[in-house]
């Protein structure tokens, strides 16, 4: 692929609902250092987490806390933020939305409606012109492959120039729940990193039990959950196989398909992008598609897009 400009995107609209949804079409300085911070804090954490645990901080009811914390913050851009809001796999009641819409929140992948707009994009161009975090955006040589893999990771993430939200969320945007829960993102982030401190320290009723609960439950979750979501971005788009036909370069990474909760099983994603199963080939496993099916059982959502036979070898690469 060669570099070429982007496609024009019209002029920003300031409306109050675009405003609503935190910063608009441009993201202000301001934002970006936040971003940066919320990037590089956990990453340190991250790095410190070997001779931490070494240490001796590292008990049980970090552990549980952690993963507790991380899937259940997974599960809300996996089942909520990709499969509901993004490509409509399923219809919830309103306090599945609702509940996903917050989980998805605590994150920290930024406020829900920028998010849908940037992953609709994404689908519209996928490793074209256009797609916000192609691996592929400067060239196929190694060089301009590296630059592309950071760029498609997180460089695409402090773009001043942000997707459209009215253009690629119309629907998110008319509904008043879920501008709301936008615009109100930096509740959901308080929330996510103060909770694990708090269940650390009525489970431990100790101030070290609160602080260890913090790093490991709040900074390394945090950093793990993002760099297992951009991997999707950039992982999944150079390398893997690709047993069904998309129009771009997405690809299965198998070893990534426990920690991502099914989303690594990209190809199929992107050859029927509003299927709410990933994983629908034998020993692939999709935790986010099971999450659905317990809310079909439960009559908490309706009419799932469930794969399909005939479609599914219709999209088959010829053997």
């Amino acid at each position: 692929m060669t570099t070429s400009p982007l496609l024009t995107e019209p002029a920003p609209e300031t409306t109050p609902a675009t405003l609503a949804t935190m910063g608009g079409d441009r993201q202000s300085r301001t934002e970006q250092v936040a971003l940066a911070l919320f990037i590089v804090v956990p990453f340190l954490a991250l790095v410190a987490a070997v001779p931490v645990a070494w240490g001796g901080w590292l008990g049980w009811t970090d552990v549980v806390i952690a993963v507790g914390m991380y899937y259940f913050t997974l599960l809300g851009v996996t089942v909520g933020y990709h499969r509901l809001f993004t490509h409509k796999s399923f219809k919830p009641n309103r306090a599945v939305k609702v509940g996903l819409a917050i989980a998805g929140s605590m994150a920290i992948q930024g406020p829900l409606v920028r998010w849908v707009a940037d992953h609709r994009k994404h689908h519209k161009f996928s490793d074209r012109d256009g797609d916000p975090h192609s691996p592929w955006k400067y060239g196929t040589t190694v060089g301009a492959l590296a630059k592309g893999l950071w760029h498609a990771h997180m460089g695409w993430l402090f773009d001043e120039e942000q997707t459209p939200q009215r253009k690629y969320a119309p629907d998110l945007m008319k509904d008043p729940d879920l501008v709301r829960i936008s615009r109100l993102f930096w509740v959901g982030v308080v929330v996510s990193l103060a909770l694990p401190a708090v269940l650390g320290g009525l489970l431990t009723w100790s101030w070290q039990g609160a602080l260890t609960a913090f790093f490991w439950g709040s900074l390394v979750r945090v950093a793990l959950l993002h760099h297992v979501t951009w991997s999707i971005n950039s992982i999944c788009h150079t390398i893997g196989n690709r047993p069904f036909v998309s129009r771009d370069k997405s690809a299965n990474v198998w070893w990534l398909a426990i920690p991502s909760g099914g989303e690594s099983w990209h190809n199929l994603h992107h050859a029927d992008p509003t299927c709410a199963r990933h994983g629908v080939l034998r020993g692939q496993v999709d935790m986010s598609a099971r999450v659905i099916w317990m809310f079909e059982k439960a009559g908490w959502v309706s009419d799932v897009r469930w794969p399909v036979r005939e479609r599914l070898d219709a999209k088959r690469v010829p053997a």
